[in-house]
């Protein structure tokens, strides 16, 4: 028995995917980011991979100032920053919190200059604590649910009595309050501020209008159900039930798993998850009182839970599979991201549970079947268990702060298409942002056919920021195309790039244009 509920834990670690940042992204944005302007924009659009709204927008104009007479206006993927009339020269930044469906927000800045670039600083990012405090909440809310609700559920439905209830109260407790702290700090994340201003009412007024809120209230009515369900005798059982659907409905109600498509699939599997996981996890903590209690033998107990997890521990194996599959979408993100790199950490940990649950499958639940020689160690295991269950929620929660591989938006490379009435040259950068880059380049005739060339040459030149010529040798590929590898392009900006292709003896044909490089 307590080698398949180890088995829902794993599954648990691959598959819960009910918390981790947002997965819209950003695809263009008019002017681009890096722009060297000659006059100030009306206005920049940001326009997203879905429907957005704004949580905060932010100017910082080219004299340094934070600026507050922007115009803000969304339509669904589109959102509008009107600038003002009297924007100075100098380099600008518009920083964006933007909600995703998920509820979860979206940052990131644009940068563009007007006249000569100056030395704007971008805003600062989020305050750590607001992050630390963020995690802990989480960490409270997953105790809460799982260990608390679950709890009350193993007593009213499986053992029969309320031995070991002390530490699903306190779980409650704990729970109630990371709720209250998620939602707080959800509304600080969305807008971007500090920890002191969760006295004021906006952080709690933008989290709730967001798809996380309403998931956490409804998390904070599951535990006080299942608190009455402790108190109350006659509608104990009906109370018990009600609050553990209550934790399914909080996790399939918002989260990137809960928006992937397809939902009416991704929704009810997240929902019969987080119920599997609530009645194994609930499960631990009373199962040490038991096994602990002289009065009370805990064979009965351990056997009607053991039929419970068979049923638990296949709804488990199927939705978990589903939602790991869906969220990683190939094999080789388990060690190319951070997502799964945590799912990879996650793992480790649920191998010394596996090792646990074989020990008490095959060793010392027989042994206290046989005379109950078994149930000192079994309690040492058990409780072993538990460190490790909790270990792995903790670890879980990281996952609020990196998106899942299937919402990584791919790197589009940067093309610029340069032609004459003798050649035409095509140009592939990749990734097209500043830092190490790879160019590839195309060559044709004026034809349209492919330009056999001795040499290739490739330089590159930022006047702006000083820097002078780069001449970068070109080596022929097995694709026939023209590559320079490892190109540093220190700054965003409109590089100069001039391509020389010596295609005889005689002559070389030498095609320049502008590169713009952004931050994007």
């Amino acid at each position: 028995m307590r080698f398949f509920a180890a088995l829902a834990t794993l599954l648990f670690a691959a598959g819960l995917a009910s918390a981790a940042w947002a997965h819209a992204a950003l695809i263009s944005v008019e002017p681009p980011s890096g722009s060297m302007l000659a006059a100030a924009p009306k206005a920049v659009e940001l326009r997203f991979n879905e429907a957005v709204t704004p949580g905060a927008i932010r100017l910082i104009d080219g004299a340094g100032r934070a600026r507050d007479d922007v115009g803000i206006s969304a339509s669904g993927e589109t959102i509008s920053v009107a600038m003002p009339a009297d924007l100075p020269e100098g380099t600008a930044v518009v920083s964006y919190r933007v909600i995703s469906q998920d509820g979860h927000p979206v940052v990131g800045s644009v940068i563009f200059s007007i006249g000569m670039p100056t030395a704007t600083k971008l805003p600062a990012a989020v305050d750590g604590e607001v992050n630390a405090l963020i995690w802990l909440a989480r960490v409270g809310l997953y105790l809460g649910l799982f260990v608390g609700v679950g709890g009350v559920f193993f007593a009213r439905w499986i053992a029969w009595s309320m031995i070991g209830m002390a530490a699903p109260r306190m779980a409650i407790a704990i729970g109630i309050l990371g709720a209250a702290a998620s939602l707080g700090t959800l509304g600080l994340d969305l807008l971007g501020l500090p920890l002191t201003a969760l006295t004021t009412a906006a952080p709690w007024k933008v989290a709730l209008g967001a798809s996380a809120g309403p998931a956490l209230l409804v998390a904070i009515a599951a535990m006080l159900l299942a608190l009455m369900a402790l108190r109350s005798a006659r509608y104990a059982h009906a109370l018990a039930i009600v609050a553990l659907v209550g934790v399914g409905l909080s996790l399939a109600m918002t989260g990137h798993a809960a928006t992937a498509p397809p939902e009416a699939l991704m929704r009810p599997a997240i929902f019969l998850h987080g119920l599997g996981v609530a009645i194994w996890i609930g499960a631990l903590a009373p199962l040490v009182a038991l096994v602990s209690h002289p009065t009370t033998p805990p064979l009965p107990i351990v056997n009607r839970f053991s039929r419970i997890a068979a049923l638990a521990v296949g709804v488990l194996a199927v939705t978990g599979l589903a939602l790991a599959i869906v969220q990683l979408e190939k094999p080789g993100a388990l060690v190319e991201t951070r997502y799964g790199l945590i799912l990879a950490s996650k793992l480790v940990l649920v191998t010394g549970l596996l090792a646990l649950a074989a020990l008490n499958r095959f060793r010392l639940t027989p042994a206290l079947a046989r005379d109950g020689t078994g149930t000192p160690a079994l309690k040492r295991s058990i409780l072993a268990e538990c460190a490790i269950a909790l270990a792995i929620l903790a670890v879980v929660a990281g996952w609020r702060f990196t998106p899942p591989p299937r919402t990584i938006v791919p790197e589009t490379p940067l093309a610029i298409h340069i032609h004459s009435d003798k050649a035409m040259f095509q140009v592939l950068v990749s990734p097209g942002k500043p830092g190490i880059n790879d160019f590839v380049l195309q060559l044709m005739n004026g034809e349209g056919s492919p330009l056999a060339a001795r040499e290739t040459t490739l330089t590159l030149s930022l006047p702006e920021r000083g820097i002078e010529p780069m001449e970068r040798k070109a080596a022929l590929g097995p694709d026939g195309h023209w590559h320079v590898r490892k190109v540093e392009l220190p700054f965003a900006g409109r590089w100069h790039a001039r391509i020389d292709a010596l295609v005889s003896d005689f002559e070389q044909i030498t095609l320049e244009d502008e590169l713009d490089v952004t931050s994007r």
